[in-house]
């Protein structure tokens, strides 16, 4: 299974991103969508999950959870705008990744028995930071995360 990861898109949708996102078995957004639009974009390629981020504001973002868990066979994927909000927002059990954004840094990291992929901002180049977002692979219990970075 084929995830693609995006966050922090500002409002802004890239043709690449939309391009490495084709294909997909499922799409996650973490958060700061912006406008409404996005979100149909996103689901017209694969299903959609995503979050509320802090910029997101608004009654068509009041009905976006803060925090979603997506199951990818085996794998439970918890997804969440910022990581700093774990502690209030943990996952449930069963979940072994979390997929969070809100920095525009892209990471791959462990904390405890969680893989956490922050797949960057695909949206509007913020400082030096690359555009960037993520993918998961998912294979039976397996999952091989992958950073992209899009040319600008």
């Amino acid at each position: 299974m084929r995830i693609g990861l995006v966050s922090d898109t500002h409002g802004l949708v890239r043709p690449q991103a939309l391009a490495q996102l084709a294909g997909c078995d499922a799409i996650v957004h973490a958060g700061d969508i912006v406008r409404p639009e996005i979100l149909g974009l996103l689901a017209a390629i694969a299903p959609l999950t995503v979050v509320r981020g802090n910029n997101d504001l608004g009654p068509w973002a009041d009905a976006l959870p803060e925090a979603a868990l997506l199951q990818a066979g085996a794998v439970g994927i918890w997804v969440l705008h910022d990581l700093a909000d774990l502690r209030r927002l943990p996952p449930p059990p069963g979940a072994t990744v979390v997929v969070c954004g809100h920095t525009h840094k892209p990471a791959i990291t462990r904390q405890g028995g969680l893989l956490v992929v922050n797949p960057g901002s695909a949206g509007p180049r913020r400082f030096s930071l690359p555009i960037s977002m993520g993918e998961l692979q998912v294979r039976g219990t397996e999952v091989q995360p992958r950073l992209v970075t899009l040319d600008a």
